[in-house]
């Protein structure tokens, strides 16, 4: 079901949810907690969609809050969606247009949950130090998407010079596989120490100047990046760990597989799927305490490996 709410008010949004409440049953019982997406008028329904799905797995009210404040006649407009066109969450999309979108957490304060975590998610541009931000001081957990903006790597950057704990980043989620395969190839003999690291991904990847900087950091050896390898698929393409009895590398053949090469044994396939904005979207909301190892990153590791 869809409710159209026209020219409205966030108190009025607010009222029809208690009315759909009493008068159809949808209740927001079960629910774990509100997430707050920032959107741009036009653009909801791709992340609609990922936090429908990741819904299924975490039940939740979702609040997007679409702006377009060029110069139109302050308004807002909202939409309320339960049962079958909510997945298995409730969706409320506010549209802001004009003055009204210059207070963005006086829109959604009346319609969280409460005493129910708030996760605020920016899936495209995001602004500098989310966690300074209106909907950014609401919650426990802020995500961003570096790899969706204009300037990946300058996005990163900026993250990382506002990093507080509660940020996590898509472009670190997406290396959650290549993170493990890569701690499971070195937990087999010979139990060698690593000497240095080659990374190759790319121009515009983040997750690749992350993968870098999280092995500089562990492994505390130098750590060269590649993004001239020719490969022209996006993302991370092989990684290389040198040591004293042959290498060990990791390298994306093809979409969804990657080989792993190690001296005196057979080529293996592994899958190493991309991941999509559902799957990235669902892990981090299995966890709303900090990410200490993406802070570690960050704070410690990130921009301190050297381009090839």
């Amino acid at each position: 079901m869809i409710i159209d709410l026209p020219d409205t008010t966030a108190s009025q949004v607010s009222k029809t949810l208690v009315r759909i409440r009493d008068e159809a049953g949808a209740v927001a019982l079960g629910r774990v907690l509100t997430l707050i997406i920032t959107s741009e008028i036009g653009e909801e329904e791709d992340v609609i969609a990922a936090a429908n799905e990741a819904s299924r797995e975490h039940p939740m009210r979702i609040i997007v809050v679409s702006t377009d404040s060029a110069g139109a006649t302050a308004r807002l407009d909202a939409e309320i969606r339960v049962g079958g066109d909510a997945g298995a969450s409730e969706v409320i999309v506010l549209r802001a247009h004009g003055a009204t979108a210059t207070d963005l957490r006086g829109l959604v304060t009346g319609l969280l949950l409460p005493d129910a975590p708030v996760v605020s998610w920016w899936p495209g541009e995001c602004p500098d130090a989310v966690c300074e931000t209106p909907l950014g001081r609401l919650a426990q957990r802020r995500i961003t998407d570096s790899a969706s903006t204009t300037d990946p790597h300058a996005t990163l950057s900026r993250i990382a010079a506002g990093y507080r704990p509660g940020d996590t980043d898509f472009a670190w989620t997406r290396l959650t596989l290549w993170r493990a395969q890569l701690a499971a190839a070195l937990d087999q003999p010979p139990y060698e120490p690593i000497t240095r690291v080659q990374v190759a991904g790319a121009p515009d990847s983040p997750s690749t100047a992350l993968l870098a900087a999280w092995l500089g950091l562990r492994l505390q050896v130098p750590v060269e990046i590649d993004v001239a390898d020719g490969n022209p698929s996006s993302g991370i393409h092989r990684v290389v760990l040198h040591r004293a009895s042959g290498e060990i590398s990791l390298e994306r053949t093809r979409a969804g597989v990657v080989e792993l090469h190690q001296p005196g044994q057979p080529t293996h396939e592994l899958s190493l799927p991309r991941r999509g904005l559902r799957e990235c979207l669902a892990e981090e909301l299995r966890r709303l305490d900090p990410d200490d190892e993406f802070g570690a990153v960050l704070e410690s590791g990130f921009g301190s490996s050297t381009a090839a």
